[in-house]
């Protein structure tokens, strides 16, 4: 099985600018019915969306991204 993956998205808002990022993901065994998550999150934004400032934008797409992962785990019963 895979030991690791990337996750991947892009989208454009016309004059508002675009916005992409990702994940990557590491999974590594924790005993024989376990298995610990860990993952990288990165953002990249442009035009008028940039403005808004990097800070808020990464704070933002931490938070979300620690979000995604903590419902994945509730999901498949961590």
């Amino acid at each position: 099985p895979p030991h690791s993956y990337t996750i991947q998205g892009e989208g454009r808002g016309g004059i508002a600018g675009f916005a992409k990022g990702g994940a990557d993901v590491t999974l590594t065994a924790d005993g024989p019915d376990a298995t610990v998550l860990k993952y990288a999150a990165k953002a990249e934004v442009g035009g008028k969306i940039a403005q808004l400032g990097s800070r808020l934008i990464e704070s933002t797409s931490k938070k979300l991204a620690g979000q995604f992962f903590s419902t994945f785990g509730e999901k498949v019963g961590a």
